[in-house]
């Protein structure tokens, strides 16, 4: 009995061993085909891939008005991306923020911390069709620039939800000129996750909440002067229009652009006008306009200095609940930087910054017991998009 046992034993422990011997010699580690060269038999490989970790961070120090409020190290910025082809037809993009909320958004069932997470298809080579999370089709150029390159953003860019789940296609007209047409969740979550006070009353969820984009993209004079042009409209309870453009001059050292955003929401989804009385509450039939500026100037190889400037106004352009129609507030920001480049043509830099933003409340705000006091601050940080792949 205890041969038989013994026999047994052997031959349970040898019977693996030898599928796993078999195993091992037709799957050699290194050597399996990928997903794509199994769906193709082997003829199509990747043919690119990329990957870099972004940081940005700076020590500061904040006034309010002429008062010394403190100061902070602060990680601004820290993202991890992934991008690359799998063949010429055929790209994806992934980037992952971890700056942002992480817990899943009811609708989209993302965190907001994933920024892009797309594939995009060339049906043609002049159209091509980009699905799922992705940017908003808005104009502008500090909207579109990769956000590590922004110090500081107008309060409108900075209030944006631009990163949305849909489907967008591309038609390249020319070298020179792009139509986009794109079709996205108008939000991330449902309303109680965006408006904290709750919708107004006489008000209900869009059953259809999606923003339409129309964007048109075009260059000029071998590419110095560059246009990003858009008209978007959403469901959100209420219609909200926005129309964004972006004009640009990229010549040499220097690098100057001029951005008009302006939005008219059903419902105040930027929130300012909404945070502004003693007790917040969300309002109706508001409008921002924001006008930026800014002019970058290398004058060095390793010195690159900037001055940037922003005009944004908020109004209530219909009565409803407590907000009456009118101007509510205007604000103001400037932003000076002088940026050293340590290694030569790398990502890498080192910034001074200064940052003031002043606020003018008007009569309607005032009333409502808004307060919002200017601030100042000093920033000395660093930018590094290193590449990891």
């Amino acid at each position: 009995m205890k041969t038989h046992l013994y026999l047994l034993t052997i031959l349970f422990i040898s019977v693996p061993s030898v599928f796993a011997q078999k195993i091992e010699k037709e799957t050699v580690p290194g050597q399996e085909p990928t997903l794509v060269e199994r769906l193709t038999g082997g003829k199509k490989v990747i043919e690119s891939a990329e990957m870099n970790f972004q940081l940005f961070t700076s020590a500061n120090a904040n006034f309010i008005g002429s008062d010394f409020d403190g100061m902070n190290f602060k990680l601004n910025r820290v993202r991890l991306e992934i991008k690359g082809n799998v063949w010429k037809n055929l790209s994806y993009h992934y980037r992952q923020s971890f700056n942002k909320y992480s817990d899943p958004y009811s609708l989209d069932n993302l965190s907001s911390s994933l920024e892009l997470a797309y594939v995009n298809l060339k049906v043609h080579d002049k159209f091509g069709f980009t699905i799922g999370k992705q940017f908003v089709n808005f104009g502008g150029y500090e909207y579109f620039v990769n956000s590590i390159k922004v110090r500081e953003f107008s309060e409108f860019n900075n209030l944006l939800t631009c990163y949305q789940a849909g489907i967008s296609g591309n038609w390249q007209i020319n070298p020179d000129h792009e139509l986009c047409f794109q079709i996205v969740n108008n939000r991330s979550g449902q309303d109680n996750e965006i408006y904290p006070t709750g919708l107004p009353d006489n008000t209900r969820e869009a059953k259809v909440p999606f923003m339409y984009t129309v964007n048109w993209n075009s260059y000029y004079f071998d590419r110095i002067l560059q246009l990003r042009y858009a008209a978007s409209v959403g469901q959100q309870t209420q219609k909200r229009y926005y129309f964004t453009c972006g004009n640009t001059i990229e010549k040499g050292p220097l690098l100057t652009y001029l951005d008009i955003m302006y939005t008219r929401q059903g419902l105040d989804q930027h929130g300012v006008i909404s945070r502004l009385p003693e007790t917040a509450q969300t309002a109706c039939n508001t409008e921002y306009l924001s006008v930026i500026a800014d002019v970058d100037y290398r004058i060095h190889p390793r010195w690159n200095l900037y001055v940037k400037g922003a005009y944004e106004t908020g109004k209530v352009y219909k009565a409803n609940g407590p907000f009456a129609k009118g101007m509510y507030r205007r604000s103001w920001n400037a932003q000076s930087s002088l940026e050293f480049f340590p290694i030569k043509n790398s990502d890498l830099f080192i910034f001074l910054l200064y940052t003031y933003r002043g606020v003018k409340l008007e009569k309607a705000a005032l009333d409502m017991g808004a307060v919002d006091p200017d601030t100042h601050r000093i920033s000395l940080g660093l930018v590094y998009s290193i590449p990891v792949f």
